[in-house]
């Protein structure tokens, strides 16, 4: 994530990303923290916490990192504490992001497949001590990574770039940090939302198949059933926001288990085949944090609603000012 690629495939990217992305969670903030898009205060709580928090890692990775490293490199944002400070901030916001869509498919398993659970955990007292307790986790696991990098050069005393210090190749405890890092982010969370998803999808197919049974037998023929309507509309949301996760963070997994199973680190240039699929990880898993928008409005119909009536108050602010 420190080391901006140059070249205009990069510029471009990462300057359409930050410009869609920032509006588009922002208004997926105003819109859902609104509570007029007929979900629970449970799931409101996480989808707002998830549009923060990739928003977070937009400015983080893309706004502070990738686009000045392209634009403006030498700038303040150089400086090693500061680097280092950005890193260790991009690491916490993406975590965050992460095991917040894990809170989040956990909460509607145990809301679809777990009755008995649901009225204990599903509330919007739970999701915030579970989103509090994720975010603050998340930020106290990221703080290595400021300790990890040094200087590349020093200029005047100043110390500017980071990069790697040779201990974390050589010492069992760094190697050690770096393994769960990547195990704990993305790779834990990779197959806990397929097997939720998983358990999730028997479970429903196994519901549905009994109550079609139940109502065929009470009517006499298979009709239209509203609660499994229901049902298939709420699961939409789930599978969209989780496959999209899976999907995108996919290149990003195989990467790391490519580099450690070679235990190759070193990149010759911007033209190595390793350095493309490393950038081409990071540019998809960044993507990632500004796909859930998108989502909603496609599946959601009172989000669009929201979303026309948002897009509309300012040009009839503008239009009253005007007559």
């Amino acid at each position: 994530m420190h080391n901006p690629p140059r070249g205009p495939v990069y510029a471009i990217y990462y300057t359409v990303l930050a410009a869609i992305a920032v509006p588009a969670n922002l208004v997926a903030i105003v819109i859902l923290s609104r509570g007029r898009c007929g979900l629970s205060r449970c799931i409101t709580r996480y989808l707002v916490s998830m549009a923060v928090t990739d928003l977070l890692v937009i400015i983080t990775a893309v706004i502070l990192n990738r686009i000045p490293g392209i634009y403006f490199p030498g700038s303040f944002l150089s400086i090693t504490p500061v680097c280092s400070l950005n890193i260790a901030l991009i690491h916490a916001s993406r975590d965050c992001s992460v095991w917040l869509t894990v809170a989040f498919t956990f909460d509607r398993f145990v809301a679809i497949c777990c009755q008995k659970l649901k009225m204990q955990f599903c509330t919007e007292k739970t999701a915030a001590v579970v989103i509090g307790t994720v975010c603050a986790l998340g930020c106290f696991k990221s703080v290595p990574w400021y300790f990890i990098h040094e200087p590349t050069i020093i200029i005047n005393n100043v110390p500017w770039y980071c990069r790697l210090r040779d201990i974390r190749y050589s010492s069992l405890v760094w190697t050690a940090f770096d393994w769960s890092d990547r195990l704990l982010t993305p790779c834990a969370p990779f197959l806990l939302i397929l097997l939720l998803n998983a358990l999730t999808v028997r479970h429903i197919l196994a519901a549905s198949r009994a109550r079609r049974r139940l109502r065929a037998h009470s009517n006499g023929e298979t009709q239209s059933d509203p609660e499994i309507e229901s049902r298939r509309k709420s699961i939409i949301l789930l599978f969209t926001i989780s496959g999209s996760f899976i999907l995108l963070w996919m290149t990003y997994v195989i990467q790391f288990l490519y580099e450690r199973l070679t235990n190759d680190y070193k990149i010759k240039g911007f033209t190595d085949p390793k350095f493309i699929l490393l950038e081409s990880a990071n540019m998809l898993q960044l993507l990632s944090s500004c796909t859930n928008t998108f989502i909603y409005g496609v599946t959601q119909n009172k989000f669009r609603e929201q979303l026309k009536i948002t897009v509309k108050y300012p040009m009839n602010v503008i239009d009253k000012l005007v007559k």
